[in-house]
């Protein structure tokens, strides 16, 4: 599936990533599905919830993160089509810790930040059996 968003959607993720630095960051893409693609609309950060010795590694959302997400989306005519998160000092593909909770039907944008610089992000979606993820192309738009 193609994930198309624009370079000031690439930059937020890729900032809020290095802002948490050395830590995992995260939030939710914001946006609606058309002609076979995710069409990114908004990114929206939220904080990792966590505990603090664990977030070097693993992020949380909270059950009233999605909530905010969904209502965000709702207001504004769009729906929750993916999450995005970082690695620090990692490469940007799922780990087992990812596929264990993931969530199907939802584009997963994964950056990696190296030394506290963002070095890439790639676009991953669950396969239906849970086996792995395959990964998406990434595509901006103006």
């Amino acid at each position: 599936m193609r994930i198309r968003l624009t370079d000031g959607h690439i930059r937020a993720i890729e900032a809020h990533g290095e802002a948490t630095y050395p830590n995992e960051g995260a939030g939710f893409l914001l946006g609606h599905v058309a002609d076979g693609a995710v069409v990114v609309a908004d990114v929206l950060a939220v904080d990792n919830r966590r505990e603090a010795e664990a977030q070097h590694n693993r992020y949380e959302l909270s059950p009233q993160d999605f909530m905010r997400a969904e209502r965000e989306a709702a207001q504004r005519d769009l729906s929750l089509v993916g999450i995005f998160h970082s690695h620090p000092d990692h490469p940007a593909r799922p780990s087992q810790f990812d596929r264990d909770h993931a969530l199907p039907n939802l584009s997963y944008l994964i950056t990696s930040v190296v030394a506290g610089k963002a070095e890439g992000t790639h676009a991953w979606r669950l396969r239906d059996d849970r086996t792995s993820f395959d990964e998406d192309q990434l595509e901006t738009i103006a």
